[in-house]
């Protein structure tokens, strides 16, 4: 039963992985794009998260604070990209 589970979780994360994917290449506004990154490093801390649980360890606790950090930066950059280019339109 416990197998089942895990099979379940990483093919849950699996296809929203995908559909982030194609939200990510598709866009079609660079908000679009920037919201579906954040999603797809969120689905990649859930799966390290429930990885962690699943196999009790906290290994990867270093790698799920970089990528939240890349995450808030990243998400913080494009912001101010499209505020600057909103004001130059005007």
């Amino acid at each position: 039963m416990n197998g089942v589970l895990i099979v379940v979780i990483y093919v849950v994360f699996a296809v929203a992985a995908l559909l982030t994917l194609w939200r990510i290449i598709v866009g079609p506004s660079i908000l679009d794009r920037a919201v579906a990154s954040d999603v797809l490093l969120t689905l990649v801390m859930c799966t390290l998260g429930a990885d962690m649980v699943i196999n009790h360890h906290t290994r990867s606790l270093a790698a799920l604070l970089i990528i939240a950090a890349v995450g808030v930066f990243g998400s913080i950059a494009i912001a101010r990209f499209v505020a600057r280019r909103d004001n130059t339109d005007r």
